[in-house]
């Protein structure tokens, strides 16, 4: 029953490693959106290069090109960045994950066990920030814990002949290169398959001219994963998507027919097979940087031309403010009113989104929706910064009033992006829960967003015209708004009582009528800000 015992062992690791890989990844995430991520962002699209770089180490903090590539497919995805100016940090992710093979031939796995211990003491018994550190170093510690397991499970395969003769069969470069793909494609992951070569290698299983072939594979299988998340990516995140896997797939079949050119350069490079599989691991990666680095751009129109279709880009940062024109306060507040706009016509398109969620969700949508919220937020941000530095001039009473107006407004338009966001949570538990709603609770619904959605309109438009006509057609229908969702959920309450709806559905259809109704309120807010300014220009008149 030994073997079954490696087998279990085995599984433990890949299990431990994964999930290591998965929350490292998530705290770093958030982690750097703490850190205004916004701005290496803007380094990372000003130039192929920078993009490189940004891609680097970006995977070295998550310890996963996968992890990089899905979060940049997801990105285009939502318009944030263009596919061209993705090429480049796509690039750089697959050179940033050769780290974690490298640490494994450096033995980092033989101290993984303390690794985690200080992570998970740190965790347990630190303040709240070094608990935040010790979770991200536990799972650290994780991620070589779990292949220190499948070191351990390996480890008697050198006394098995049988398994030395597998490997002695599976000598064709192209079957090596099946095996790393399909491996690297079911585990998400390439480090775990390039990972177990080297772990074998190190027990003199496996040598460098059977293993690089899986290592090319690998590589073009970790490029799967990306392509699954873009089945639901728009037009844009599938060209990141396949891109990744065009450069992967031709930088593996360069390799492969360079084979024995590349095994001889890493002969005069490295000493041991463990080493030289590290290296080849990095060497193809750098080799699929040089090919495709220079020509970026033709790469791209090609697969413009294969995929076709119409995209957006969301300029990330302010598009209208500018610090030059802090010495004129009255164009400096004419620019924050312009910039105002740009984020409430974004806010509509949430809001609208999140409204069609309701009756049919889509994952795609939905993440394509918290990526415009990450612009809403930072436009928000900017807005704030931005009205305190001409706070600090030499303002009139009529520029003051505005200032502090559009300071209302900025947070009203933000509030009403957070309602969305919480929409979009309760369409997807919806979804996830098997929730249907009434055909009556539908029709009311539809109704209410009807007017929510005209108000939202009616709230960009007043961002170019104070119209008090636009003004007093907000209040009318938030007063709608309030009357039928008041009705609306004493007829819920009748329909609950007497059992015609289902009981799960009642809190998620009360607290989506909440949400939507505290969308229309803030635009009612906004509506005032905008009638006072009126009356301040028409006294002033």
């Amino acid at each position: 029953m030994t073997w079954i015992r490696e087998i279990l062992l085995f599984a433990a690791g890949i299990t431990i490693f994964l999930y290591g890989t998965m929350r490292l990844s998530e705290e770093v995430q958030t982690y750097l959106s703490s850190l205004k991520v916004r701005r290496i962002f803007r380094f990372a699209v000003h130039n192929p290069f920078f993009g490189l770089l940004t891609g680097i180490c970006s995977t070295v903090l998550l310890q996963s090109s996968t992890a990089t590539s899905v979060l940049v497919v997801g990105m285009v995805s939502a318009g944030l960045m263009s596919f061209y100016r993705s090429l480049g940090i796509i690039l750089g992710a697959d050179i940033g994950t050769t780290l974690t093979v490298q640490l494994i031939v450096w033995k980092v796995t033989a101290v993984s066990p303390l690794i985690v211990f200080l992570g998970g003491m740190l965790w347990f018994f630190g303040q709240e920030r070094w608990k935040k550190i010790g979770e991200g170093i536990l799972y650290f510690g994780f991620i070589f814990f779990g292949l220190e397991l499948v070191a351990m499970a390996t480890a008697p395969l050198g006394q098995s002949e049988a398994f030395r003769d597998v490997l002695k069969t599976a000598d064709h470069p192209a079957l090596g290169l099946l095996i790393g793909l399909a491996t690297a494609s079911a585990v998400h992951s390439s480090a775990i398959p390039i990972g177990i070569l080297v772990i074998l290698a190190q027990y003199g299983l496996i040598s460098p001219e059977h293993a690089l072939p899986i290592v090319f594979g690998a590589n073009v299988g970790t490029a799967v994963t990306a392509l699954l998340a873009s089945l639901v990516a728009n037009i844009n995140g599938k060209r990141s998507a396949v891109a990744h896997f065009f450069f992967k797939l031709v930088g593996a079949l360069v390799c492969t027919a360079l084979l024995s050119i590349f095994q001889g350069v890493l002969l005069k490079f490295s000493v041991g097979a463990a080493q030289q599989i590290a290296l080849g691991h990095l060497l193809f990666n750098i080799v699929v940087v040089a090919l495709f680095i220079f020509i970026l751009r033709p790469v791209s129109y090609l697969i413009e031309y294969l995929l076709p279709g119409k995209s957006r880009t969301l300029p990330i940062w302010p598009e209208y403010l500018d610090d030059r024109c802090l010495s004129n306060p009255e164009e400096a507040l004419d620019r924050v009113k312009q910039e105002l706009k740009r984020q409430m016509i974004l806010v509509e398109s949430n809001c609208s989104t999140s409204m069609d969620l309701i009756s049919r969700f889509d994952a795609g949508k939905a993440r394509d929706a918290a990526y415009v919220e990450f612009v809403i937020d930072n436009l928000r941000r900017e807005v704030g910064q931005f009205l305190r530095k001409i706070s600090a001039g030499s303002l009139s009473q009529e520029q003051t009033k505005r200032l502090f107006a559009y300071s209302g407004m900025a947070d009203d338009i933000e509030r009403i992006a957070d309602h969305a966001v919480d929409v979009i949570k309760l369409a997807r538990s919806k979804q996830r829960t098997a929730v249907c709603f009434t055909s009556w609770a539908e029709a009311e619904l539809e109704e209410i967003m009807g007017y929510v959605r005209a108000n939202l309109a009616e709230v960009v438009a007043l961002m170019d015209d104070l119209d008090p006509g636009r003004v007093e057609s907000i209040f009318l229908r938030e007063n709608c708004v309030d009357r039928l969702v008041r009705d609306a959920r004493d007829r819920h309450i009748e329909r609950f009582n007497k059992g015609v709806c289902q009981a799960e559905a009642g809190p998620v259809f009360i607290e989506i009528l909440l949400r939507i109704e505290r969308m229309s309120d803030h635009c009612e807010n906004i509506a005032e800000y905008a009638r006072d300014l009126k009356e301040g220009v028409q006294g002033k008149g």
